[in-house]
């Protein structure tokens, strides 16, 4: 946890005299705007010396302030959704120094998490949790006799995805004290924000209307009819007002739309609501990026943004061109089939962008569906357009897959559907952490029958491979990491590669043979001219090489398995089972990522903690020959 730093002097910058919400608290409302504008520059500074999710940041600071002003933080509970637009928020609660630290190595972490502070009441990471673990809390209070409130902070965005409307509908069951606010920063529900709905919402926030309210129900629930045409006649006059139907007629108090930069209104507004009894809503509109006039313009592109690195003078002849991000292969590559293929559709839950789908929606927009944060919607889509003679290809990443997994068995494999999975951001993504590492996709889809599972080696073969499993009858997958290739040539064509047929790479002389799933194989050759090793390119977890799996072991010493996705469960374990069902008696060594969440850094630092760069391989290699076989590894006699 990271300690708060000390209480400044009353004469230094707003900001500096707040390393605690209570502090916060102490203010004049007067002196509240100032402070959101120095909370605003200090989120400027620190997410460009580090890098970060930036505009969802910008867009909440008034928000932010207003809700740890008014709510007493954190013994009341603040539940932030996904964790983009939560800066602010680590900001005030005492971890302002510590953002330099954001997203590096046993730094602050890119999203809320428990064990970095009391004010982070629940770790967050994936979409549209936050109306659900607002809920549970709330429920857990009134089960201790305790009052505290619960507030969840959920995006327009992220109210898209079922599992926030399996909470809304659940809240009024129960009948839970919750706040939902609705942070809409794209103008999605309304755009019907000014003077005239902000005194609207604090008229029907406020304790007299309540009461008012509650003393006609009063009288009035013994008239059926009479309370009937009330409860309508307020319907009316509140749609007339507000555009909260949805939520009222989910059994939500809604209030609003209020302008979310506008703090005498967030403040007042909130401060009505605190003692309301029942499930509440408060829908704010806010800008994302707001106050920085880049992101303003472009809130899709200043989403994240990298470390902003000193400009330096670089003259054209020393440029060399980075090879294409996986992504950008696959987008390619999506586009080229479609062109040969009427049949092709292409689905991704929300991540156009970031799975590259940009020009294949422009060429083919009658072929393109972006369903929104809804992943197990994007999975039985597909199944149901394979049904009837489409060619569905779901881009996903594979933590959001994660979401799917019913979907994934029951509506696709169990019918042996004809659907491609392009898996993104497989293995260890760096600086976003353990929430969004692809560390288990091939754990869990390798258990489940009817499926094939693909790891390419680099861009060439990602490529190869999703023509392969275009063209497979069936559910297939091909897993790629998050990044640049390492700069392969590509061929323009639309070849497959044999299904289930891996490669020999290299001829070692050690009888040490490193099987190799996906890009590590270029760790392990590295690391196979120190050892002496060969080194096998498996390409297919499922279904294996079995005849190169049985060569390589018979004439062997060592086999060592190499992948970077979870090792238990994984590639390696699927070469083990073949072995014994073989009744091959031969060492293994299974490197993979351990059996504990790797926490962020450097992609380059989380592959060496795991021992899965070529230092590592040799080192655990190494041990195992001397300490488990007691022999030494042979002379490099072989070379490449």
């Amino acid at each position: 946890m990271f300690h708060e730093i000390p209480r400044q002097r009353p004469d230094t910058p707003l900001l500096d005299r707040v390393d605690s919400p209570a502090q916060l608290r102490d203010f004049d409302s007067r002196e509240l705007p100032e402070l959101a504008k120095q909370l605003r520059e200090y989120l400027l500074y620190s997410v460009g010396q580090t890098g970060g999710h930036f505009g969802a940041g910008l867009g909440v600071v008034e928000l932010t302030i207003a809700l740890h002003y008014i709510f007493n933080t954190p013994e009341d509970r603040l539940v932030w959704d996904v964790g983009h637009q939560a800066y602010p928020h680590k900001i005030l609660t005492g971890r302002r120094e510590a953002m330099l630290s954001l997203r590096q190595r046993d730094g602050l972490a890119a999203f809320p998490r428990r064990s970095e502070s009391p004010y982070d009441t629940f770790g967050v990471g994936h979409s549209s949790t936050s109306i659900s673990a607002a809920l549970g809390m709330a429920i857990a209070s009134r089960l201790q006799g305790k009052d505290r409130r619960a507030i969840a902070v959920i995006g327009d965005g992220a109210m898209t995805a079922g599992m926030a409307f399996e909470a809304l509908n659940h809240a009024s069951d129960v009948d839970a004290n919750l706040l939902v606010v609705l942070n809409d920063n794209d103008m999605s529900i309304s755009a019907n924000v000014g003077g005239l709905s902000n005194y609207f919402a604090r008229l029907l926030s406020s304790r007299t209307y309540h009461n008012m309210r509650e003393g006609s129900r009063k009288v009035l629930s013994g008239i059926p009819k009479a309370w009937e045409l009330a409860k309508r006649t307020e319907e009316h006059v509140k749609g007339m007002v507000a555009p909260g139907t949805l939520f009222e007629e989910l059994g939500f108090n809604y209030i609003g739309p209020i302008d979310g930069h506008n703090l005498d209104a967030l403040v007042s507004t909130l401060q009505n609501m605190r003692n309301l009894k029942g499930p509440q809503f408060l829908h704010v509109v806010t800008q994302k990026g707001h106050g920085f006039a880049p992101a303003e313009q472009d809130p899709i592109g200043y989403h994240a943004i990298t470390k902003l690195e000193p400009e330096v003078p670089v003259k054209p002849a020393t440029q060399v061109p980075k090879p294409p991000k996986y992504s950008n292969v696959f987008g390619n590559w999506l586009v080229d089939m479609a062109e040969q293929e009427p049949n092709l559709v292409g689905i991704t839950p929300a991540m156009k962008d970031g799975s590259d789908l940009i020009t294949f929606a422009e060429r083919f927009p009658d072929r393109y569906f972006d369903v929104a944060i809804a992943e197990q919607h994007a999975v039985t889509l597909a199944a149901g357009i394979a049904c009837d003679g489409g060619k569905p290809v779901v881009a996903i990443y594979s933590t959001f897959l994660q979401r799917a997994y019913d979907q994934l068995i029951h509506d696709v494999a169990v019918q042996d559907l004809d659907v491609l999975f392009a898996i993104d951001r497989a293995g260890l993504v760096g600086e976003d952490g353990p929430t969004h590492a692809g560390c288990y996709d091939i754990p869990y889809m390798r258990c489940v029958p009817n499926m094939v599972i693909m790891t390419p080696a680099d861009e060439n073969e990602t490529r190869r491979m999703l023509s392969t499993g275009y063209h497979h009858t069936g559910p297939a997958a091909v897993r790629y990491p998050r990044g640049n290739g390492i700069g392969v040539e590509i061929t323009p064509t639309l070849d497959s590669i044999p299904l289930g047929v891996g490669e020999m790479r290299r001829n070692g002389g050690s009888g040490i043979a490193i099987l190799a799933f996906g890009t590590l194989l270029h760790n392990a050759l590295e690391a196979a001219e120190t050892l002496n090793a060969s080194v096998a390119n498996m390409r297919f977890v499922k279904p294996l090489d079995e005849n190169l799996i049985r060569s390589l072991a018979l004439q062997g010493e060592l086999l060592v398995t190499l992948e970077e996705g979870a090792v238990m469960g994984g590639a390696g374990s699927a070469i083990n089972e073949f072995l014994q069902a073989e009744g091959i008696q031969v060492p293994v060594l299974n490197l993979g990522i351990p059996d504990r969440f790797i926490e962020h850094g450097k992609p380059s630092e989380l592959l060496a903690e795991c021992g899965l760069d070529a230092k590592g391989i040799i080192a655990s290699v190494q041990e195992r020959l001397t300490t488990n076989l007691n022999v030494e590894p042979k002379p490099n006699a072989v070379k490449r």
